[in-house]
């Protein structure tokens, strides 16, 4: 290491400088916790046949399901809709999340373990 410290931080005041400027996102972030878990998204498979909705904290909160799609003899196709539109939902909240927390970083990459 460097004489004076960690390269790039010349004094006292940056290092305070930092420490409020981790403890501000670290705030944001809660916040941006606490809105995902009130946002959602919905996605859909075989052509509108299910419908699920899916929180930003991926929280599954409804499936619809057309009564046209339900047939006793082809369960499968129906399982197979379901898991093909919750993991769109899925997706899509992951984007959602990505997206917030990149507004929250400033472009610094996503952090992992977050979400």
């Amino acid at each position: 290491m460097a004489k004076g410290g960690f390269p790039g931080f010349g004094g006292g005041g940056n290092i305070g400088n930092l420490m409020k400027q981790a403890q501000k996102m670290q705030r944001d972030m809660e916040k941006l916790q606490e809105e995902l878990q009130s946002k959602t998204v919905d996605a859909t498979a075989g052509g509108g046949a299910v419908t699920v909705v899916v929180t930003g904290k991926k929280e599954l909160k409804e499936i619809t399901i057309k009564p046209e799609v339900v047939d006793p003899d082809d369960v499968e196709m129906l399982q197979d809709l379901i898991v093909a539109a919750v993991n769109e939902a899925m997706r899509k909240a992951d984007e959602m999340a990505s997206s917030e927390m990149s507004r929250i970083t400033g472009g610094l990459g996503g952090l992992p373990g977050m979400f």
